[in-house]
C-alpha cells in the first residue's frame, strides 16, 4: 500500500510538471491572440473612451489622446510593453473602467470564482444523485424523466435557462431576487449574497448538469453489470450498499475525466449567467473590455479563464490517478 502511495506521488508530481510546462507557452500563446484579435475589431477604443464626447473633440485632440493611450503604436509594440510590464507584476490600466486592472480582478474574480464554484457543486451532486438513481431504476418513471430532461436540456443556452428562471422563480413566484449581489440599498451580508446566489448558481449548475447526468448514467449502468458488483450481489449484500460502494466508485473515474473536460463550458456559462443576472464578477469587466477593445483588461481576463481551464484538467488528472491505482501504476 505505501508502495503503491508512493507511485501515485510520483506520477502526480510528473503529470503537474509536464502541465505546468506545457501551460506557459499556451497563456502566452492565448495572450498575443487577444492582442491579434483585438487590434483586428471593427471597435475603434477610442470611442468607447470619449463615449459622446467624440462629437464634440476636435481631430488634433483625438489624435493626441490616441498617442497618450499608445493606440497609434503598431500592436506587436503594444504587447511587448503589457508583456514585459507583466512580468514585472503590472497588469497595466483599464481603458475602459479606469482601474488599474489588478484592482478589477481582485474586486470581481472573486464573486466569479464563488459562483462557479457553487454552479460546480450543484451540478455534480444533480449528476451523480439522479445518475446513480436512474441507473440503479432503469426502465422505470424517474429513469424515462431523467433521460428526458437530460436530452432536452441539452441543447438550451444558459442565458435561456437564466431568462426562464427569473420569469418563473422571480417575476412569477417572487422566491428569489431578479439580479445583483444585494437589494438595493442593503449591505452586503450573508444572507443577502446567499438570497441573490441561490438562483444564477441554480442556473449555471442545471445548465451543466445534462451532460454529466447521462454520462453517470452510462457508466452505472456498465459498471452494474461487471462482475464484481455481480459478486457483491450474490454474498447477499444490500442493494444500497452495492451500488454506494461497489458501482458508483468505478463510474466515477470516467465521470471525473468527463468533469475536467467540460471547464470550458462552465466558465463560459458562467459570464452568460453573471450577465443574465448583473452578477458582479468578471463577466461584465470582460464585455467591456471586449467592446471597448481594453487590451490590458481583456488580456489578463482571457488569461484567467485560460488558466482556469487548464487548472480543472490539471485536477481532473490527478483526481483519476488518485481514484485508479493503475493510472499510477501505468504513469
Amino acid at each position: 500500500m505505501e508502495r503503491r502511495g508512493l507511485e501515485a506521488e510520483a506520477v502526480i508530481a510528473r503529470l503537474v510538471l509536464r502541465r505546468l510546462a506545457f501551460a506557459v507557452p499556451v497563456l502566452g500563446i492565448v495572450a498575443f491572440g487577444v492582442f491579434l484579435l483585438a487590434a483586428a475589431s471593427p471597435f475603434d477604443p477610442i470611442h468607447q473612451y470619449y463615449g459622446v464626447r467624440l462629437f464634440d473633440a476636435s481631430a488634433a485632440d483625438v489624435a493626441r489622446v490616441r498617442a497618450e493611450l499608445g493606440l497609434d503604436r503598431p500592436v506587436l509594440l503594444r504587447f511587448w510593453d503589457w508583456f514585459t510590464g507583466l512580468l514585472g507584476g503590472d497588469l497595466g490600466t483599464s481603458r475602459s473602467l479606469r482601474q488599474p486592472v489588478a484592482q478589477v480582478v481582485a474586486e470581481r474574480l472573486p464573486w466569479t470564482a464563488l459562483l462557479a464554484a457553487t454552479g460546480l457543486v450543484i451540478a455534480v451532486l444533480l449528476a451523480l444523485v439522479l445518475g446513480a438513481v436512474a441507473a440503479w431504476r432503469q426502465g422505470g418513471p424517474l429513469d424515462r424523466l431523467v433521460t428526458a430532461t437530460g436530452h432536452a436540456l441539452e441543447g438550451v443556452p444558459p442565458f435561456v435557462l437564466a431568462l426562464l428562471s427569473i420569469a418563473v422563480f422571480s417575476l412569477g413566484l417572487g422566491w428569489l431576487p431578479v439580479a445583483g449581489l444585494t437589494d438595493a440599498g442593503r449591505a452586503a451580508s450573508v444572507s443577502q449574497i446567499v438570497e441573490h446566489l441561490a438562483l444564477p448558481a441554480l442556473v449555471l449548475g442545471v445548465s451543466q448538469t445534462p451532460w454529466l447526468v447521462l454520462h453517470v448514467r452510462q457508466s452505472m449502468l456498465s459498471s452494474l453489470a461487471e462482475d464484481h458488483v455481480t459478486g457483491a450481489r450474490a454474498r447477499g449484500l444490500a442493494e444500497r450498499v452495492v451500488v454506494l460502494r461497489h458501482a458508483l466508485p468505478t463510474a466515477l473515474l470516467p465521470f471525473v475525466t468527463l468533469l475536467g473536460a467540460r471547464i470550458p463550458e462552465l466558465v463560459t456559462g458562467a459570464v452568460l449567467v453573471e450577465e443574465v443576472f448583473s452578477w458582479p464578477g468578471l463577466a461584465g469587466a470582460l464585455v467591456t473590455a471586449a467592446t471597448a477593445v481594453d487590451y490590458p483588461l481583456l488580456a489578463v481576463i482571457t488569461l484567467i479563464a485560460t488558466a482556469a481551464v487548464l487548472l480543472g484538467s490539471l485536477l481532473a488528472d490527478v483526481a483519476a490517478v488518485l481514484l485508479d491505482p493503475r493510472v499510477a501504476a501505468d504513469g
